[in-house]
């Protein structure tokens, strides 16, 4: 999108799937009202579709009844699908051809939360760098290795647009706002939403670590950048001291210090962590995740996944019976 003194409103169809994220869509589509009133012109139009034409209802329950369903769109319209908890459920084959449908029609195709999951099995990010919600990251790089995803709030990439969701889906809205009617329109509608700082698509989603674990110590949070970085081969607590420059005694002073627990502790909650999202969002088998994780055996996995979660991989995905050990 550019600037241009094109007089007919751009058009944004909004697919709504079973359990959205509300928020990710309010902040959607309230920047377009927005500049609408703030313009006093209507520069934007917009409509609400689902897969079967009937109202959705997002992930707490409310529901929102839209204007059509899964029907051919005017050129100059950019689509955005709206994912939420359980997004893969949500992919059916008619989604899926819609989809690809419009895209090669040259219309734009953006997501917002785990919407993104969505237009990558539609193979609509094929070549484009894209984001998707952090709790979700694991997933999408294990379904999607070879898509550039980044830890950005969010992307925009030629003609396909992706929010890692929340409050990232308004600054992507402001950014094209920006991009179409200039700066100055895109804070006025941010100043009405009393969305003071406004982040670009160089920010990056979560908090720093020290700012996250409450801790400003460079060396443990550079140590525990590196576990993050290595949870498919864990690094040992030795390598991980030497490191950071100090002893493998006095590295296990500063967890127990900071964090109550012990480095090998620490790390293994994080591999079990991203152990869990994985099952939740994938189809990989437990013993793939397993191997993802770090775990030599299924057997280990799950003895320190039940030790963790009171349950086992298996149950955790809902499979009625166990592999004998």
């Amino acid at each position: 999108m550019t600037a241009s003194p094109d007089t007919r409103p751009d058009r944004f169809v909004f697919l709504l799937l079973e359990n959205f994220t509300l928020i990710a869509f309010a902040g959607a589509i309230e920047p377009l009202r927005l500049a609408n009133r703030m313009s006093g012109r209507t520069l934007y139009e917009w409509r609400v579709v689902t897969p079967d034409g009937r109202p959705v209802a997002a992930s707490n329950g409310v529901a929102i009844e839209p204007q059509a369903g899964l029907e051919a769109l005017e050129t100059n319209t950019t689509v955005i699908v709206v994912g939420g908890v359980n997004v893969r459920q949500a992919i059916t084959r008619p989604v899926l051809t819609w989809l690809r449908r419009e895209a090669r029609r040259g219309l734009a195709v953006g997501a917002v939360c785990t919407g993104a999951q969505v237009i990558a099995e539609a193979g609509l990010l094929d070549g484009r760098r894209c984001t998707i919600h952090w709790e979700n990251r694991d997933g999408f790089e294990e379904e999607f290795p070879e898509i550039e995803l980044t830890h950005n709030v969010f992307v925009i990439d030629r003609d396909r647009y992706t929010a890692a969701g929340g409050a990232a889906s308004t600054d992507l809205m402001l950014k094209l706002i920006a991009m179409r009617h200039g700066p100055a329109l895109a804070t006025l509608v941010a100043d009405q939403m009393i969305h003071t700082s406004i982040r670009s698509d160089r920010d990056e989603q979560r908090l720093s670590i020290p700012a996250r674990i409450g801790i400003r110590h460079p060396k443990l949070a550079g140590v525990i950048q590196r576990m993050e970085e290595a949870i498919e081969e864990p690094v040992s607590p030795m390598l991980l001291a030497r490191d950071a420059g100090m002893s493998t005694r006095q590295l296990e002073r500063l967890f127990r210090r900071y964090l109550n627990r012990s480095p090998k502790r620490y790390y293994m909650e994080l591999r079990l962590a991203r152990a869990r999202n994985l099952l939740m969002q994938t189809d990989m088998s437990v013993i793939s995740v397993a191997m993802a994780c770090g775990f030599v055996s299924p057997s280990h996995f799950s003895k320190c996944y039940r030790a963790l979660y009171r349950t086992t991989p298996y149950r955790e995905r809902g499979a009625s019976e166990e592999p004998a050990a």
